[in-house]
């Protein structure tokens, strides 16, 4: 029977929780909407009329979606060319989803979306769940068809390895802007010091270019060593206005509730750095470099108010 317009208006009540669900569940924002359509492909197909819980029903259609995608992408990832790192999405995208606890926002950061790459994909959407979205354990293990018992330590074990990789401080948009200030102000001043000053001794850098733009296969390790890349990185040359097809304009903002460097091009986003900071300085740099991974934000970008840069073209 085809769907009634109460019918699609009723999925396009639980889109929003359906997609801030799936991003957090596969790191990538385009992928997330394939599994929502696809999730509403399923709810056009079914007997809605029996559904007698439509937003239960909706999201075991779609964690187990995103549990197929876990499965598939981790051999794709496999041959993935360079790191792979998640999509990051600017600040107030829907996508990110709700954000009034500090586990909710913790649950998109940048950080803890790259920790979560390492979870099984059962681990994964057991934390998401549980810890974004504050489902019971029982309802969990409805979604997934498993125990109530197993649901419970999967959790355990799940947050368990998160919170080993995550940075412990939360701030604010302020915050993060004169964060990143002071980091370009000495990430453009052609010297080392200023940026290890800034730096904790094991930060690392970290870039993902798809194999579509240059981007280190292995991680810069140690404060000099980042302080070191960070000073190239914004010294302007012929050949990074090659690469990427003219001088960008460098904004501050955030992305994923963290402090980030957003590199402008004639509109587009061609870039965003993500920084993790704790209380003893800026401990990591994600750069997503992937044109494919930049799609949403330069959309986004384009009908959002975001001030002057920073640093006009700045390579």
């Amino acid at each position: 029977m085809p769907l009634t317009l109460n019918d699609v208006d009723r999925f396009e009540a639980s889109r929003p929780r359906l997609e801030a669900i799936a991003y957090r569940l596969l790191g990538s924002a385009s992928e997330a909407e394939d599994a929502v359509q696809d999730t509403f492909l399923r709810w056009q197909a079914a007997d809605v009329d029996r559904i007698e819980v439509p937003e239960a029903w909706l999201t075991k259609v779609l964690t187990n979606l995103c549990l197929n995608q876990l499965t598939s992408a981790r051999a794709r990832r496999e041959t993935y060319v360079g790191e792979w790192l998640p999509e990051p999405l600017l600040v107030g995208d829907p996508m990110l989803g709700p954000a009034d606890t500090v586990e909710q926002r913790e649950s998109v950061s940048y950080a803890v979306l790259a920790v979560m790459e390492r979870l099984s994909p059962n681990e994964r959407a057991v934390y998401v769940l549980r810890e974004a979205f504050d489902y019971p354990h029982r309802e969990i293990a409805e979604i997934l068809d498993i125990t109530e018992a197993a649901s419970q330590q999967i959790f355990h074990r799940a947050k368990k390895h998160v919170a080993a990789g995550k940075a412990r401080t939360e701030i604010d948009e302020a915050e993060a802007r004169r964060i990143v200030e002071e980091f370009l102000a000495a990430a453009t001043s052609g010297r080392t010091e200023p940026l290890v000053r800034l730096l904790t001794g094991d930060a690392i850098a970290i870039g993902d270019g798809g194999g579509k733009v240059p981007a280190r296969a292995r991680a810069f390790e140690g404060a000099l060593a980042v302080a070191t890349f960070m000073r190239g990185l914004f010294k302007p040359s012929t050949a990074k206005r090659k690469v990427i097809g003219g001088s960008p304009d460098v904004y501050a903002t955030t992305a994923n509730g963290v402090p980030a460097v957003v590199a402008v091009l004639d509109g587009r986003v061609v870039g965003i750095m993500c920084l993790e900071v704790t209380a003893e300085g800026i401990t990591a740099f994600r750069n997503q470099v992937n044109p494919d991974k930049l799609e949403r934000a330069t959309r986004h970008w384009a009908a959002t108010d975001h001030g002057e840069p920073l640093v006009v073209a700045a390579f």
